[in-house]
């Protein structure tokens, strides 16, 4: 539902929800350091608000997990041990302006842009 720029990720509960359980969410992303989680995810919510932020508005499901973000719109390499997110790819027909103008979390470019 939501990644931070430091690779913290809410994923499993809204508050005033109803909630099933965590599933297996907690347990891929108790040990960053030993694997590589990538959060898969549309950009924006069904209301036009980004889903990459600065800073996570619901409960973590993991602190400084994420080690890479794909949406439909780009793609980002998170640093967890700085708390920065680096844009290394932006989707055919996009522009980097509509990336900027969709993503709350402040990033920074890669050199070497490229396209998927």
């Amino acid at each position: 539902m939501e990644v931070s720029k430091a690779g913290d990720i809410a994923n499993f509960m809204v508050p005033g929800k109803l909630l099933k359980g965590i599933g297996g969410a907690m347990d891929l992303v108790s040990n960053p350091d030993k694997t590589k989680v990538i959060a898969v995810m549309e950009h924006c919510t069904k209301k036009g608000k980004s889903k990459i932020l600065n800073k996570c508005t619901l409960p973590l499901t993991g602190a400084r997990t994420v080690s890479t973000i794909i949406t439909e719109l780009a793609v980002f390499d998170v640093d967890r041990k700085n708390g920065e997110l680096r844009l290394i790819d932006i989707a055919e027909g996009t522009t980097v302006e509509e990336v900027k103008a969709k993503t709350d979390a402040d990033f920074i470019m890669s050199e070497n842009l490229g396209r998927f």
